[in-house]
């Protein structure tokens, strides 16, 4: 498996995703709604 730095789709029909993960900021303003959606949406990692 190679990673691709792109958000093109794979020949499988998949999107590629970052191999980087997002930056982290302690003074980050949207947490609390950027969390509202996850739990909105059930996208919440680990929880079914």
């Amino acid at each position: 498996m190679h990673l691709m730095y792109t958000l093109d789709n794979e020949e499988s029909g998949e999107i590629t995703k970052s191999a980087h993960p997002a930056r982290f900021s302690p003074d980050d303003k949207y947490s609390r709604q950027r969390v509202t959606l996850k739990k909105r949406y059930g996208l919440i990692p680990g929880k079914k």
